[in-house]
């Protein structure tokens, strides 16, 4: 059944000045709405709870790409389209591209948002397992103060996040220079496109002195949150390629997530899968390094 339109209100504040000292006001009963993308599935099975909401998606003060010799931070606004036209992020962090790229439709993609799909906090998104991946930061905003905060301390449990009612996300940061990274970014699902996944891989790192560094890997759908591996890493870095190192990381895995049956999968799938994509990534890596 559809929702009652009447029974919701959303209002539009002309500047972030404005939308922040609004959440202040009334902390709890407005939630930002941006690209919608979301919210309005639910709005239309008649499923969606809250009913006020501040349209953020028009503020200029959270768009943008801005790119320095250190990092990239991009506005929360920043849509998939406009991930995947920008040149620094297609060429140094092609994870995120990529994730960009099998995010829904074109429509899904020009309207939805970086931000959004953070906020939305579910742990089957497509672009969150490559932000963990790549260590991004978050600039979390109220009308009173600012703070920056690793992504991967940001959400603590399903539908939770480290957001106080009164502040918005600005803005995702990402360190720069990625060179000599390998990159590995695997989405399985029902279909190759619109489909929500079934297990997301996001991997980075190198071989150096024929030892694995700087290896970072995340995952989603298979925890409820979309969830960092540091405990995988560990067993990963500073050793040599290699059946053992890929035996020691893929029992470690196993202890570290969690997946979940559900309607789009069994928890024996998820778990069978991203053990695969992880023996498939390091084994890549492991390939290149011999080259």
């Amino acid at each position: 059944m559809r929702a009652y339109l009447p029974a919701y209100k959303l209002v539009s504040p002309p500047s972030l000045h404005d939308a922040l000292h609004q959440l202040a006001r009334e902390p709890g009963v407005w939630k930002p709405f941006a690209g919608g993308t979301d919210i309005m599935v639910l709005l239309e099975a008649g499923k969606l709870p809250h009913r006020n909401y501040i349209d953020i998606f028009n503020l200029k003060e959270l768009k943008g790409i801005n790119v320095t010799g250190e990092s990239v931070t991009m506005g929360a606004l920043t849509t998939y389209t406009e991930v995947q036209q920008n040149p620094i992020l297609r060429q140094e962090f092609p994870m995120l591209s990529q994730a960009a790229s099998e995010t829904g439709g074109l429509a899904i993609q020009n309207r939805g948002t970086l931000g959004g799909n953070i906020a939305n906090a579910s742990p089957a998104a497509d672009s969150p397992p490559a932000l963990l991946a790549y260590d991004a930061e978050l600039e979390l905003v109220s009308a009173d103060k600012a703070r920056w905060i690793p992504y991967d301390q940001f959400h603590t449990g399903y539908k939770q996040m480290s957001l106080q009612p009164d502040e918005l996300l600005r803005s995702i940061r990402l360190r720069r220079p990625t060179k000599g990274q390998q990159h590995y970014y695997r989405k399985v699902g029902t279909r190759k496109a619109q489909a929500i996944s079934k297990v997301c891989f996001a991997g980075v790192g190198r071989v150096n002195e024929g030892k694995f560094s700087d290896v970072r890997i995340a995952l989603g759908s298979v925890a409820p949150i979309p969830l960092r591996c540091a405990k995988t890493e560990s067993v990963i870095n500073g050793r040599a390629p290699g059946d053992d190192t890929v035996k020691a990381a893929i029992a470690e895995l196993q202890r570290e997530i969690a997946p979940i049956a559900d309607v789009r999968s069994t928890a024996d799938y998820r778990l069978r899968v991203a053990v695969n994509l992880l023996r498939d990534f390091l084994s890549q890596m492991g390939t290149v390094a011999q080259t």
